[in-house]
């Protein structure tokens, strides 16, 4: 067992943590009041290859690995968490799926783009009446000779009105059982009849674009249909085991910024003559959140490094998803009581860990579901 960063992965944990010191810090409470999308930091990271972390170089990505893009992610959230979670869903769920089961052509036209920066992707899963139930699935692809017809309804989706491609999936027809058959299928965003809104006021990851699609007769080349037909439920399934890598890597983003934070404030703070560091009380709040901290470290890179290895990693992503993101809850919630009153103030910045983390326990599978998952891979 080797738990040391090889060399590359040191090299983008500096430059990443550079990036987000230099450019994303000081308008991190600003992209959250304003709730407003940082395009021009997207831009950036394009330049810098951040989007193209886990993709080879013959598609515009930079050959990393999925434990160098998870220290991307965790970098990237310790010190915003809006732009860590558009940073994640841009490569784990926007761009991710065309490589996993994208054709030769599919991943030339559309991945080219996303993986070099110059582009933005999304996914479209969640509908108003399918949320954790996505079996439930409303939305209807129609084959019309060479081409889909799609109606049907999207909400609550990361990025799609910045982005260039959706993968949205649709109901294409029933098995042999009767049951819907899911495909996921690639819509440029200036199709016609696709409608993007972002009218959602939010509690927290407020500068991260969250919209709403309405697929109104929306034409597609079949030739756009992602991967096999009949395996789309089990294609966005393997998606979202990757994705939940990147949500518990951003749930460890904030943890570990709730943790300096609080340090940082404890060792400061002067009450009854001497700092509140000193305090046992405040020393064993400091503990819990460092054994969290790192345990839920140690779990999201041995699931990124499994992936990596191509070793089933399902159960352990459920692992890291649920204990990363509940960490991060946690975590925040200690730093707002350490830091007492202030904790309550915008500028101090820990009231907003606490707003990013909770979406963490609901956005790409609740900790229900990841519970559910867990107990399913041990045979319940």
């Amino acid at each position: 067992m080797d738990f040391n960063l090889t060399k590359e992965q040191t090299m983008i944990r500096k430059m990443v943590r550079d990036f987000a010191e230099e450019v994303i810090r000081p308008r991190a409470i600003e992209i959250d009041t304003e709730a407003k999308f940082p395009l021009d930091i997207f831009e950036q990271m394009g330049e810098l290859g951040l989007l193209g972390i886990p993709f080879p170089e013959e598609y515009g990505g930079a050959g990393g690995d999925t434990l160098s893009y998870a220290i991307a992610v965790e970098e990237i959230g310790r010190v915003c968490g809006s732009t860590g979670l558009s940073y994640a869903a841009a490569v784990s769920l926007g761009a991710s799926p065309i490589y996993y089961f994208g054709t030769e052509e599919q991943k030339k036209e559309f991945l080219t783009p996303l993986a070099s920066g110059k582009a933005l992707g999304s996914f479209g899963l969640t509908e108003p009446n399918a949320g954790s139930d996505a079996g439930g699935t409303k939305t209807t692809a129609v084959v019309d000779g060479d081409d889909f017809i799609i109606n049907g309804e999207k909400c609550f989706i990361t990025n799609a009105s910045f982005a260039k491609t959706l993968i949205v999936t649709a109901v294409t027809g029933k098995n042999e059982k009767g049951k819907n058959i899911i495909s996921a299928i690639i819509v440029p965003t200036d199709a016609k009849g696709v409608t993007i809104t972002s009218n959602y006021d939010k509690m927290g990851v407020r500068g991260s674009d969250t919209a709403e699609i309405v697929l109104d007769n929306v034409r597609v080349p079949k030739t756009n249909l992602l991967g096999d037909e009949k395996k789309g439920f089990s294609q966005f399934l393997y998606t979202l085991d990757g994705g939940r890598i990147s949500i518990a890597a951003l749930g460890l983003g904030i943890a570990q910024a709730s943790l300096e934070k609080s340090l940082q404030y404890a060792k400061e703070r002067k009450q009854f003559g001497k700092s509140i560091s000193d305090f046992q009380a405040i020393q064993f709040k400091l503990a819990d959140i460092a054994m969290e901290v790192e345990l839920a470290r140690n779990m999201v890179y041995k699931s990124a490094w499994l992936k990596d290895n191509d070793k089933p990693f399902t159960k352990e992503s459920a692992y890291a998803k649920l204990f990363a993101t509940e960490t991060a809850f946690r975590a925040a919630n200690q730093a707002i009581q350490i830091h007492g009153g202030y904790g309550y103030m915008r500028e101090y910045e820990v009231e907003r860990y606490l707003r990013d983390a909770k979406l963490l326990e609901i956005g790409e599978g609740t900790s229900e579901i990841q519970r559910l998952v867990i107990a399913r891979q041990l045979g319940c």
